[in-house]
């Protein structure tokens, strides 16, 4: 496991030290609108490491004060996907809960003449808050007694006016230059049925209200954010301290994480879904938890990955082939090796006895005998990859089959290719070949040496199978094309190949990884079956990462 060393870090043990804080408390706020992305893993993640290490606590908590898009459906992924990255939350709880203490905050600030309704319209709100350069204006109900403002945010609670009609703003400064600060709303009326609350509340409070109110509410130390928030910290701040909340919460950023050909937008991953460019949100090409998770990628190659990356206040891109470096580190030794042949071309051994099976054996893991062996079989028919067979002997780089050329097989045996049949456009269907009965186990006895080493599946035994293959689904923007979103979709990101892997893999189970050898690195999808077996390539056996030595 990668350390946990950020400035983050820093700033804890100095808090600690301090005496600032005596125990740390973080917490994760998803919105349960939509399903988790790998931007959000760097989130979770660095809040329950960073606890642990101070031997503090996480709280789950769901961020539900929108109703409009959240459900219960993303409530149960959200806790799923952070159980399955190794991580329990100390607490689940909902920002809904604290409604009622949120409702009586407002109430403390109408009263101290720091909150005011206002009739303003939304698009009006816009108008009279100003720009970076100029101030804004004030509401013309900025100055509504403390009377009035409590009778009508009753009357809003009790749902006497329609959406948008009426809102509850902070009364700050329409002049600041921190446009967040310029009269911000706190409360709007939404006549939209809660998840959890029903239709007891048609006002909802605002994020930059509740996120703090409910982060005093927990006794949440060290309130951890992307680096968008930054504007923000001095109204959080200012929530805090109106609202008399104590102990005082503090705000940390730290900058998002952007991933090459990767897009973690809400938006746009709700728009691939919504206009089925894929499959839905475990689709294997989406960067969502579940989808990664299908796809084969493990808990621990992601937890590395994040820790790997690092934290700071920048925003920062990483290649997507680290990742793939971080899933091939966490299986190199734990996943068993098979051989699969996803493009096959049928070879016809013409010397050995026809009918017979022979049984030989082959390590689960080359890298790990630990991990045991398993049967592997060959008879007079077997399967190899169209790529590892040529007419024409190729030069010493490309270790093949072919014409008058021999090949061990892995495990098996030397063959020989000495005649093909092809069909009426000219194509190869099929390659006739000998083996040496000498050379079983993979070596001859007088030395000589092959042009190589390919896999092969037993045609006798050997099983069908369909193998996804994935690309890129989204190509980052390149400067001067104007594409738009949907145009920079890879038509290409998904092809399916149907092929033969060898009877071992008979009785795997959805989620069980692989190593098939020279094709990758799989994972048995959800829906294989023993009479359907599919498997999803997490990534191929070449990273084009580097780590630095």
């Amino acid at each position: 496991m990668e350390e946990i060393n950020n400035f983050i870090r820093t700033i804890i043990e100095k808090d600690l030290e301090e005496g600032k804080v005596s125990a740390i408390k973080t917490r994760f706020p998803p919105e349960p609108n939509a399903y988790l992305h790998i931007g959000h893993a760097r989130a979770i993640i660095n809040d329950f490491e960073l606890a642990q290490v101070f031997n503090g606590t996480t709280n789950l908590r769901f961020d539900d004060t929108n109703p409009v898009n959240e459900g219960a459906e993303y409530v149960d992924a959200i806790i799923k996907d952070i159980e399955w990255l190794g991580y329990k939350p100390d607490n689940i709880f909902f920002g809904s809960d604290y409604f009622d203490k949120t409702y009586e905050k407002a109430i403390m600030l109408i009263k101290k003449g720091l909150a005011y309704v206002d009739d303003l319209s939304p698009e009006e709100t816009t108008k009279y808050r100003g720009t970076l350069t100029e101030p804004g204006i004030n509401s013309p109900w900025r100055d509504r007694s403390v009377e009035e403002n409590l009778r009508l945010f009753e009357e809003m609670k009790e749902g006497k006016y329609k959406n948008g009609e009426k809102t509850l703003r902070a009364k700050i400064d329409m002049a600041s230059p921190n446009i967040n600060m310029r009269d911000p709303v706190i409360y709007r009326i939404l006549h939209v049925p809660h998840h959890r609350q029903g239709t007891k509340w048609c006002i909802y409070p605002m994020y930059d209200f509740a996120h703090p109110l409910q982060d005093a509410f927990e006794g949440i130390t060290h309130s951890l954010c992307s680096i968008e928030y930054d504007d923000h910290r001095i109204l959080y701040d200012w929530v805090v301290e109106k609202c008399e909340m104590n102990p005082a919460p503090h705000q940390y950023e730290f900058g998002r994480l952007n991933i090459t050909n990767t897009v973690m937008s809400k938006r746009y991953l709700r728009q691939l879904v919504e206009g089925g460019y894929v499959t839905g949100y475990d689709d294997c090409r989406m960067p969502t938890l579940v989808g990664l998770r299908r796809k084969g990628f493990t808990a621990t190659s992601i937890r590395e990955f994040i820790l790997g990356t690092g934290l700071s206040r920048i925003n920062s891109t990483i290649d997507a082939s680290l990742l793939d470096h971080y899933l091939m580190e966490d299986q190199k030794m734990k996943a068993n090796r098979l051989m699969a042949v996803i493009d096959p071309l049928e070879v016809v051994i013409d010397n050995y006895p026809e009918g017979k099976v022979e049984e030989l054996v082959a390590l689960n893991n080359m890298e790990n005998p630990e991990l045991g062996s398993h049967k592997i079989y060959f008879s007079n028919k077997i399967y190899i990859d169209k790529e590892d067979f040529v007419e024409v002997k190729p030069n010493r780089k490309r270790k093949r089959l072919a014409l008058d050329s021999e090949v061990r097989l892995m495990n098996a045996y030397f063959i020989k290719a000495v005649s093909v049949d092809k069909d009426e456009n000219g194509e190869i269907i099929r390659v006739h070949a000998t083996y040496d009965p000498s050379t079983k186990g993979g070596d001859a006895p007088d030395g000589r040496k092959p042009n190589g080493t390919i896999q092969y599946v037993d045609a006798a035994t050997g099983l069908k199978a369909k193998f996804n293959l994935f690309d890129v689904l989204v190509f980052d923007e390149v400067e001067g094309e104007n594409k738009t979103f949907i145009e920079r979709l890879n038509p290409n990101s998904w092809d399916i190949k149907e092929g033969f892997i060898e009877a071992e893999a008979i009785n795997t189970n959805p989620g069980d990884h692989f190593q098939f050898v020279r094709t990758g690195y799989f994972c048995t999808d959800k829906l294989s079956t023993k009479e359907n077996l599919i498997f999803n390539r997490t990534c191929s056996l070449k990273s084009s990462f580097t780590p630095v030595k």
